[in-house]
């Protein structure tokens, strides 16, 4: 009479060879290794955001990773359509070998980057136009970005009147704000552009284009010269650029005490 024996639920022959359990550690192990392949790809996502059009080798050289591994994870946002190659309009005639493509952050990698409710958003201002009209999306928006003025306000008054230093000093506060914000001159113009690679109100800018035109203006305020918008995310760019005159004397640069200079 042959006797069997159960082992969690498997009834085993006596003698036979059971397989062993795999080990839970390394079960552990790829969770945690899957975690930090998720969290790398999101900085990456972050920083093309920030600094596009952008190359595999400046990628590399800012996350100090290897061209190889920024290569996989560009691939991975390239298959969500997180991120797209930046066609150049205008780039003349081709040149002797390939060039390095450029990458940027298409509507759903800035999707992604959001963490915002846009649509309750969206419809508490449709509410608002319904009930005052659509002067009060243009108030609402002035309000906003005039508690924002008098954040960045002190910030930029230590840098005095250089506009480039008070653009950059813009740029750092707005970064900090999740706009991943940054300045480029503009080679042979005296001028720097204020690009901004992420929105956290892009979808309702995008019904509600008072809120970016509302931003601008309080740009020109802080900076104390008249700026330019040339593009924004939600108009479709994949960037929102302000144009910025450095060779303009500042007027009417506001102080934390609401004086000008």
């Amino acid at each position: 009479m042959s006797t069997a024996l159960s082992t969690r639920g498997l009834t085993t022959v006596p003698g036979a060879t059971v397989p062993a359990a795999p080990p839970l550690t390394s079960t552990a192990h790829a969770s945690g290794a899957h975690e930090a392949e998720a969290t790398t790809r999101q900085r990456v996502l972050q920083l093309v955001a920030s600094a596009g059009p952008v190359s595999t080798a400046e990628l590399a050289a800012e996350l100090g990773l290897t061209a190889a591994a920024i290569r996989r994870h560009l691939g991975v946002l390239q298959t969500e359509g997180q991120i797209a190659v930046h066609e150049r309009a205008g780039s003349g005639p081709a040149r002797r070998g390939r060039p390095a493509r450029r990458y940027v952050v298409t509507r759903r990698g800035q999707d992604a980057l959001t963490s915002a409710y846009p649509e309750l958003a969206s419809q508490a201002l449709r509410f608002l136009v319904e009930v005052a009209g659509p002067g009060a999306v243009e108030a609402f928006a002035a309000s906003r970005v005039r508690a924002i003025e008098e954040r960045y306000a002190a910030t930029l008054d230590d840098a005095g009147t250089d506009v480039p230093a008070r653009a950059e000093r813009l740029a750092a506060a707005l970064g900090a704000d999740g706009y991943a914000a940054s300045t480029r001159p503009v080679p042979g113009r005296p001028t720097v552009q204020l690009c901004q690679g992420h929105c956290p109100v892009q979808q309702i800018a995008a019904e509600f284009p008072q809120l970016c035109e509302a931003e601008a203006q309080a740009f020109s305020r802080l900076l104390g010269v008249h700026v330019q918008r040339l593009s924004t995310l939600a108009g479709g760019g994949h960037v929102c650029t302000t144009n910025i005159p450095t060779s303009d004397i500042p007027n009417a640069i506001r102080t934390r005490e609401g004086e000008t200079t």
